[in-house]
């Protein structure tokens, strides 16, 4: 999505038209997810993408006969049958959303656009809610945005003020990890809406075995790395050539050298329980999203006894990942380190880290009928 924005600025800069078609809903297998995005320019090429095959194809003549038309706004379903799907190699069968909106003014949207390229530079977390379907009685365009700034403060409206405060409310909810959701509301309305962040931070206290398997891969899913040890030899960038920065410090003192907001994920994983206590506590008294703790449950209970003691408030305690990470089975460093990204992945994306095993009964609907196509 980064590069879409960045294109859209570059392209309503130079004065020029374009389409932003959006993923907003899904049901069902798809090839995206909502918050996918497709610019199409004046020219009829485009940037980003919607999954590709027909349902990209689609879409995107559908966007360039809109510019051609001066069309507004529009939601489009997008059917995926198995005839479709299997047509463009898709394992699929579900049904995807599109907004499909129009841009023929610069203003508002290069100036939105350009909000949320600078958060994706590190700038302040913003959100943009748009409207999908508007509320009864409500003569409002789909396509109306309302956009909200990390300090709260509003641009433009969605026709109903009570409509922008319970977008705002959901909008301070996806913040923290840049997430994006599909309201339905009572009133009819329906709001897609979207939050933009900084790149996810891992934040890794100690420079041990299990730090070093993480750090390649979490740079390879784009997280920004940082390196915490009070040893020179445990926080370097010959040991970690990942790391945008290793720091030599104190646990207890150092981490806030490290920029740390609510899209930081921190690691504890010292070398001892003294240490790792002390990194737990700077750890809860920063403003760190996610927090886990490698070690085992008696470790864990242990720390948390003294994290009560030391008066960290129960809610942020309960917060806290520990033990670390996904019960695979893992024992080497290198897969403790898949089992931590894994849960992180799940707390960043919303998933839940359960299996996604076929129930037995699609897989006997599969043998049914092979077994009649066979039998014809």
């Amino acid at each position: 999505m980064e590069n879409v924005f960045r294109e859209a600025v570059r392209e309503l800069e130079s004065g020029k038209q374009g389409v932003l078609a959006t993923v907003v809903r899904t049901k069902g297998s798809t090839p995206q997810k909502p918050g996918a995005k497709l610019w199409v320019r004046e020219d009829g090429s485009a940037v980003g993408t919607l999954g590709g095959g027909c349902v990209e194809g689609d879409i995107w003549y559908a966007a360039k006969t809109m510019l051609r038309a001066h069309a507004p706004a529009e939601v489009r379903e997008y059917l995926l049958n198995e005839e479709i799907a299997a047509r463009d190699g898709l394992i699929c069968g579900g049904t995807m959303y599109f907004l499909i909106d129009p841009v023929y003014q610069r203003q508002p949207v290069l100036s939105y656009a350009k909000e949320i390229r600078d958060a994706y530079d590190g700038g302040k977390t913003v959100a943009l809610g748009t409207l999908a379907k508007a509320p009864k009685g409500s003569s409002a365009a789909v396509g109306a945005k309302v956009f909200f700034h990390e300090n709260g403060k509003q641009e433009g409206t969605l026709g109903n003020s009570d409509l922008d405060s319970a977008v705002k409310i959901k909008a301070r909810e996806l913040m923290a990890y840049g997430k994006c959701e599909y309201l339905s509301l009572e009133n009819g309305a329906e709001v897609f809406v979207e939050a933009y962040t900084t790149p996810p931070q891992l934040v890794l206290m100690g420079g041990g075995h299990i730090s070093k398997a993480l750090a390649p891969i979490a740079k390879i899913l784009g997280f920004r790395i940082f390196v915490l040890d009070d040893r020179p030899e445990f926080a370097n960038r010959d040991r970690f050539p990942e790391a945008d920065l290793t720091v030599v410090g104190s646990y207890r003192d150092d981490l806030s050298k490290f920029p740390i907001n609510s899209n930081t994920f921190v690691i504890i994983a010292s070398r001892g329980h003294q240490y790792d206590d002390m990194a737990t506590e700077a750890a809860l008294r920063s403003k760190a999203g996610y927090i886990g703790l490698l070690g085992s449950r008696r470790k864990s209970i242990l720390i948390f006894e003294e994290m009560f003691r030391k008066g960290i408030p129960e809610d942020r305690i309960n917060s806290v990942h520990a033990p670390v990470g996904l019960d695979i089975g893992g024992r080497t460093p290198q897969e403790i380190a898949v089992s931590i990204i894994a849960e992180i992945l799940a707390v960043r994306l919303g998933g839940s880290g359960a299996p996604m095993k076929m129930d037995q009964k699609l897989v006997q609907k599969a043998k049914e009928k092979a077994l009649s196509g066979a039998s014809r």
